[in-house]
């Protein structure tokens, strides 16, 4: 049979997913692997880990199907460092996005003026999670790592120099570095410069259509970041769409075929293809901030249908939570606000509210976090009229429910938990000429959950007061970080 693989390289599993030639997913193998965190902010894993589950998903899926795929795609995390020698050997582990050191760095960077032209030029917003800050850090915290290192990858560029003994970078994975100029298609010098570091030390950039062949002779085509796949993936590249995943954390992302640079909110805008950008903003708290609610302040020990059954108490809560609002800033957050010393908000609790209350807060205030993103995305796009959603949320109509209602959008499930490996399964097949064009998704049988008027209308209000509790609260809460801080 004819089929092709997306492989995607996630933080904490690769997955490998077989489509068929009209774009549908009919199965997929999954392999974990773990991440350590020797010091506070630290965030590692290793490489090796990674290239062991991108070998082992890659052959029992080839296995499973029988016979060899047509071509393979790949999609991987974005904003992950790897200091590298000359054969491609790992001199330390892989930092990540979530890794926070050098937040201080970023902060500073970030209210500079250079650092908000680097951000206009590269489309990647100056924070910690970029490679560009954290090769500032090791710069000045292990100069002598720095000195060893013949070059900064990252993880797609480690698996790629396994299969093919070349140091190449897709122009979707250089695009979110921080490093490297969208417009141009080029490092940036002033960004190389503030790094202290030339292009030398970087892989060469390519289009995320570039190809090579594998011993087999199955091509494999380099692919794009998972952020833009998920949209590809998810039928996210026409305007007025908009695509929501939230896992662990979140992200809202357009396509266009420009960068949609917005300075306040500083949202991204990384590449696609020769065509289209993804546009938007990622948000820290996602289901993490669910799984915190509920294992911490609920139930310690979690069981497979604990999240069933707060679900169900949630759906019995009528919107907005009878006055109760939470600003799910529990690990600080990035869009629009890129405030690593916020922190997490429970307000207007009084003693009507129960545990069924707060629960349904919660999920609230990830939805409102997301909505921020997308209101500051739409001041520089076209209106949104549709958001197609995937990640853990499809696991849940109420938590969907309340997204269509607070953004006041429909809401549309294209893909389940692989749309970022389905991307890149699209990409490639369009890159080998198996498809003319991107299906759409729009022609499939879909799921639509419309938005509840009245409610949309109880949550705008609210999301006011939610706006101005952050910007009433920000000062004393950066006071109450650093004193906190300076204690421990």
């Amino acid at each position: 049979m004819d089929y092709v693989i997306g492989i995607d390289m996630g933080t904490g599993s690769v997955k490998a997913v077989v489509v068929d030639l009209e774009g549908k997913s009919f199965g997929a193998v999954q392999h974990y692997y773990s991440f350590n965190s020797p010091k506070p902010g630290f965030h590692e894993q290793n490489p090796e880990e990674i290239w062991d589950a991108f070998k082992k998903s890659m052959d029992e899926m080839i296995a499973e199907v029988g016979n060899l795929p047509k071509v393979i795609g790949l999609s991987s995390a974005m904003h992950s460092l790897i200091p590298v020698d000359k054969n491609g050997t790992a001199l330390a582990p892989v930092i990540t996005w979530a890794d926070n050191r050098s937040a201080e760095i970023a902060k500073e960077l970030r209210e500079s003026e250079i650092g908000l032209s680097i951000y206009k030029a590269t489309g990647t917003p100056i924070h910690a999670m970029s490679p560009l800050c954290k090769i500032i850090w090791l710069k000045e915290n292990d100069p002598d790592l720095f000195k060893l290192t013949y070059k900064f990858i990252s993880i797609k560029e480690y698996v790629w120099y396994k299969l093919f003994k070349e140091f190449k970078i897709d122009h979707s994975i250089a695009s979110c570095t921080g490093l490297f100029d969208v417009n141009q298609l080029i490092w940036n010098k002033n960004a190389l410069s503030i790094a202290g570091i030339d292009d030398k030390l970087l892989s060469e950039p390519v289009p995320t259509d570039y190809m090579k062949f594998i011993e087999s002779g199955v091509p494999v085509v380099i692919g794009a970041s998972d952020g833009c796949m998920a949209n590809l993936g998810s039928g996210g590249i026409k305007p007025g769409i908009a695509v929501m995943t939230i896992g662990t954390s979140g992200a809202v992302r357009i396509a266009s075929d420009k960068p949609l640079p917005n300075e306040k909110a500083m949202t991204f805008s990384y590449i696609l293809d020769k065509q289209t950008f993804i546009c938007g903003g990622p948000i820290n708290n996602g289901g993490i901030a669910l799984q915190w609610w509920l294992k911490d302040n609920i139930k310690h020990e979690l069981e497979e249908n604990d999240y069933e059954q707060l679900f169900a108490k949630i759906a019995a809560i009528k919107a907005g939570s009878n006055g109760l609002l939470f600003l799910p800033y529990l690990t600080g957050d990035r869009a629009p606000i890129w405030d690593s010393e916020s922190c997490g908000v429970f307000f207007g609790a009084k003693l009507t509210h129960d545990k069924a209350h707060f629960s349904r807060a919660v999920l609230e205030g990830i939805c409102y976090a997301m909505y921020d993103v997308l209101v500051a995305v739409e001041e520089n796009s076209a209106p949104v009229k549709q958001i197609n959603i995937s990640g853990g949320i499809v696991k849940s109509e109420v938590w969907m429910q309340i997204m269509a209602d607070i953004t006041g959008k429909d809401v549309v499930i294209t893909q389940t938990e692989d749309a970022s490996a389905v991307g890149a399964a699209l990409l490639a097949m369009k890159t080998l000429g198996l498809i003319a064009n991107y299906p759409d998704f729009l022609a499939f049988d879909l799921k639509t959950i419309k938005p509840n008027i009245s409610n949309t209308e109880i949550y705008l209000r609210n999301f006011i007061i939610y706006k101005k509790l952050y910007a009433d609260l920000k000062d004393t809460m950066h006071e109450f970080h650093n004193m906190n801080t300076q204690s421990n």
